[in-house]
């Protein structure tokens, strides 16, 4: 049992590592909009998974041959809504020569343009700079809709993925009703986004704080299921992310299918990723098993697992796919733990911590206690029972082990979360990547991500199941180049990727510093309220270059292009000086990159 502090060393540590967290309010966007309710306060006690009964029809594990049933049917009714919203955005984007609304009108839905957008972790960087490009991609967004900006992209996307920093983001959104980043900005009176204190003071800044945590984790162990640092980690970051009391602890993931506005398509669906760690390692490579957070399924598409469970039931005994007893479990997917999962970069953290400010007695605390539970795997998220015991056997490396063991999302480099966007299922033509990684000693990104994730389609070995991915030049010529300070199309040759072709066109937009020097330590961990708002106001601006027009028509034609090839129509003049201006020719740099 941990006593209070313990569990105050714990949510130190946590802290330290460089994850997510983001918020937005500029002066362009004053109106006043709070957030609604959450998704669903769904499980039965709280932090505490219970048994219950099993739906009539037991769940099951199914391989991952395809996409979900429940997939399947809420696309159908997502296709029609997020068409109109594109073709509304691209007929304000105004491009010369293409009429958007006779294209629309004369192709089939199957020929049209399929987006996602991907926000990358980087600690609450990641968070501010991220929101900055939601908010600027909303056109709820005040004056979103102008010339120069780019409002609507939001709403024509079919996915919005999020890892560590940017799965809190998209958790904060999606968990408060899709609300938006300007709501979430000016709700501090409720204690949403506000981070003038931080997550290792809560909201109370008193030892409350700390034992309502502790009566949360303590609830989970004494139900019997094995705790980790990241019950804390998550219960902590849902009193910033979650506007509930006591940061929501009866909010689940899997809640967010149950909601209005999602059950009818209205919105992009959400995923975050986090890594699987093998029995007895601790070295994380390009070929862990990557697992999806999605609002019906948690799962691999990668040839390993090679399966997806019932989110809702998770923390129920599977074997070899189905459950053994008869009963279910709820409340296991509570949205801060799933968000906790994919930012528990703890074995990083206990790598920096000579680098904090830290007292020397807590230092010595919180090293003493990190080594203790790197012993036991404890510094990683714990999923016990394990959702895919015995099922695949051949391939699945957990297979015998009892719990699945799940890390940070990003510790094999993918730092933005390609992953779920990229298989072939889900038929995406272009992503937008936000980019808030600190590669380089001055923290801005180099294309390391975007160079992993070549690196792993790329792989002889065939983790990566045939996705394609563009090719991408080493992260000496992204600087070189500077492709680490402006966006840059990869892909404009569709079937220059790995995997099997064609690939989508990547819209890669890097943090940079456009009104404000963003890049800020990712082991910072308070903000007050003004540093806050540069942050958003600069992501804002780095994803519209500063409501650049020239640039707001370039984006649309890197959202048609692939439709474009599709249907056979020439591509209009003006789209073919974008992608001349913004598309990678596959010039290799020699000089080495200096950041």
């Amino acid at each position: 049992m941990l006593n209070l502090k313990t569990s105050f060393c714990l949510l130190l540590l946590i802290c330290l590592y460089p994850g997510p967290l983001l918020l937005f309010t500029s002066t362009a966007d004053a109106f006043t909009f709070y957030p609604q309710r959450k998704a669903l306060p769904d499980a039965p006690k709280g932090y505490t998974p219970v048994k219950v009964q099993c739906p009539f029809a037991n769940p099951n594990v199914r391989e991952a041959s395809g996409l979900s049933q429940n997939e399947t049917k809420w696309l159908q009714k997502r296709q029609g809504k997020r068409l109109k919203e594109m073709q509304a955005l691209l007929t304000r984007l105004n491009i010369s020569d293409f009429n958007a609304t006779k294209y629309f009108n004369d192709s089939q839905h199957s020929s049209l343009p399929n987006i996602g957008i991907a926000f990358s972790g980087g600690g609450y960087r990641a968070l501010l700079n991220g929101a900055g490009a939601l908010a600027a991609f909303d056109k709820r967004t005040k004056n979103s809709t102008m010339p120069g900006h780019l409002g609507g992209l939001l709403q024509s996307a079919t996915y919005v993925s999020g890892l560590s920093g940017g799965s809190w983001l998209v958790g904060s959104i999606y968990t408060n009703n899709f609300t938006t980043v300007t709501a979430l900005l000016n709700s501090n009176v409720s204690g949403v986004w506000d981070f003038n204190q931080s997550v290792l003071q809560g909201p109370t800044g008193d030892t409350d704080y700390f034992r309502q945590l502790r009566n949360s984790v303590d609830g989970k162990e004494e139900a019997g299921f094995p705790i980790s640092i990241t019950d804390y980690w998550g219960r902590g970051l849902s009193y910033q992310l979650v506007n509930a009391t006591e940061g929501g602890p009866a909010y689940t993931w899997s809640s967010i299918a149950s909601t209005h506005d999602f059950v009818n398509g209205n919105m992009p669906m959400p995923i975050i990723i986090a890594l699987e760690r093998a029995p007895g390692e601790e070295n994380i490579d390009l070929n862990s098993t990557v697992y999806e957070f999605n609002p019906w399924e948690m799962g691999t598409w990668d040839p390993t697992t090679y399966g997806f469970m019932p989110l809702d039931v998770l923390g129920s005994n599977f074997t070899n796919g189905t459950i053994t007893n008869g009963t279910c479990v709820s409340g296991f997917d509570n949205v801060g733990f799933l968000m906790g999962t994919s930012s528990s970069l703890f074995n990083q953290a206990l790598l920096q911590i000579n680098n904090t400010d830290i007292r020397d007695i807590l230092k010595d605390i919180t090293t003493s206690l990190l080594q203790n539970l790197n012993e036991s795997s404890n510094d990683v998220s714990v999923y016990e029972p394990n959702p895919f015991f015995a099922f695949n056997a051949a391939s699945n490396q957990n297979a015998e082990a009892q719990a699945l063991i799940l890390v940070d999302g990003g510790e094999d480099l993918q730092n933005i979360p390609f992953y779920p966007l990229l298989q072939a299922n889900r038929k995406l033509d272009a992503i937008f990547a936000i980019d808030s990684s600190a590669d380089t000693p001055t923290r801005w990104p180099n294309g390391t991500s975007m160079v992993a994730t070549f690196q792993r389609n790329s792989n002889s070995s065939q983790i990566a199941n045939g996705t394609a991915f563009p090719s991408v030049p080493d992260q000496d010529t992204f600087v070189a180049l500077g492709m680490n300070r402006q966006p840059t199309f990869f892909g404009c040759d569709s079937m220059n990727s790995t995997g099997n072709p064609p690939a989508p066109l990547i819209i890669y937009v890097p943090n940079s510093p456009y009104t404000y020097n963003s890049n800020v330590s990712t082991f910072t961990l308070e903000f007050n309220d003004t540093e806050r708002d540069a942050l958003v106001l600069n992501g804002y601006n780095v994803a519209t270059m500063a409501n650049s027009t020239q640039w707001s028509v370039c984006v649309g034609c890197a959202i048609i292009s692939r439709s474009l090839q599709r249907t056979n129509t020439s591509v209009p003049k003006t789209c073919a000086d974008c992608f001349r201006h913004y598309c990678w020719n596959g010039t290799i740099s020699s000089t080495t990159s200096k950041v």
